[in-house]
């Protein structure tokens, strides 16, 4: 990236935002070193805190991978992605692959996950709930709470599964209706069903876990389409 310092509006979740869309459009390749949070404090002209906290959503959502003594490091690699199935998938599309997969992911998680991975969803679920109100910063923390769904699934092809649909999420086409759809009032109810599908998973309730995260899809389908109820 230029040496030039960058102006970024949103703290934090702007410049996840931005360090996001420069990973994925290969300006940080996979393996590669990012600078340290002294520099990009620098770059974005911001404090090292809100640095750290942008580092940190990047880690969340699997973009990154921090080094003990080394640094933070990119975990993404474009050679695996097709980008154009982002220009192709609507996001009704989207909700509909994720009414899919979603289900049977919640299902696995109440098999599979220790008292370890059911702890990183409760810390998942802490930082969606703490997003509230901003769409921004609601909109990353959902993605990986999301995504550490996926993992806590113990299936490697479903949590590989779950980083395209984030990356189809991010896309550009999706940037207007999030600002549409997530108003405060919206934002808190998805949170109020983020925390009673914890609540199931934490009791290892496998049908209240699973029609939960069947009532959340369809709330956000129905959002979607602008429809009531």
């Amino acid at each position: 990236m230029s040496d030039t310092t960058v102006k970024v509006s949103h703290g934090a979740a702007g410049i996840f935002n931005q360090v996001r869309t420069a990973i994925m459009n290969g300006e940080y390749v996979f393996n590669e070193r990012l600078p340290s949070e002294r520099d990009l404090a620098i770059l974005y002209s911001v404090a090292r805190g809100t640095i750290r906290t942008a580092l940190e959503q990047l880690e969340r959502a699997r973009l990154v991978r921090k080094r003990f003594g080394s640094g933070t490091f990119v975990c993404y690699d474009s050679r695996f992605e097709h980008a154009d199935i982002a220009e192709e998938t609507s996001p009704l599309e989207l909700i509909e692959a994720r009414l899919a997969i979603e289900p049977h992911i919640v299902r696995l998680v109440i098999m599979h996950a220790n008292n370890r991975e059911i702890r990183s969803l409760e810390e998942a679920l802490d930082n969606v709930v703490r997003a509230h109100p901003d769409p921004n910063s609601f909109s990353s923390a959902d993605e990986a709470f999301h995504l550490t769904l996926a993992s806590c699934s113990r299936n490697p092809l479903l949590e590989w599964f779950y980083r395209r649909i984030n990356d189809i999420r991010s896309h550009t086409q999706w940037n207007q209706r999030r600002h549409n759809i997530l108003v405060p009032s919206k934002i808190s109810f998805y949170n109020d069903q983020h925390t009673e599908l914890v609540r199931h998973i934490i009791r290892r309730d496998m049908d209240g876990a699973v029609n939960m995260i069947v009532e959340h899809m369809h709330q956000a389908k129905k959002d979607l389409l602008g429809r009531q109820g």
